[in-house]
């Protein structure tokens, strides 16, 4: 149920991209945030970078848009390519998979020298992913009037 929610939240994203242009994915929701649609699914790519592959599965993977320096990089859309951005937001989502596939809910992984298990990974990526899609939900209304899901 737990992964089931969290491919409905990740397709939902997905969904408020889809059928627009590179400008209008990397419109921002109210200037000066740089809140976008792409903004938002390279953040989530790093979160799922972060959750599934370091903490559950240990890796030391550095981030792929924020840094130390810039923690709000993924927003940073300077250097983004849509296509590039979601595909490698895609290989994120089956790196997680994989790296979940096999375990229970009750493994953990570590952070910041604190224990997590997959159950709260999934409820905190449920979580991650309800809370961005509202805003992307918005911006997409704003861009060309889609709604729903």
């Amino acid at each position: 149920m737990l992964e089931a929610w969290l491919d409905y939240h990740r397709e939902t994203l997905a969904m408020k991209c889809e059928g627009l242009t590179e400008a209008q994915v990397r419109e921002a929701s109210t200037p000066p945030s740089p809140l976008s649609l792409l903004g938002l699914v390279r953040h989530m790519t790093d979160v799922e970078r972060t959750w599934f592959r370091c903490v559950l599965g240990g890796s030391d993977a550095p981030p792929l848009y924020w840094t130390d320096k810039n923690h709000d990089g993924d927003f940073d859309l300077t250097e983004a390519d849509f296509a590039t951005d979601i595909a490698t937001w895609r290989a994120e989502i089956e790196a997680a998979r994989e790296v979940a596939a096999g375990r229970t809910l009750d493994d953990t992984g570590e952070r910041r020298g604190e224990l997590y298990s997959l159950r709260w990974i999934y409820v905190h990526m449920i979580e991650e992913y309800a809370r961005h899609n509202g805003h992307a939900d918005l911006i997409r209304e704003r861009i060309d009037g889609a709604t729903g899901e």
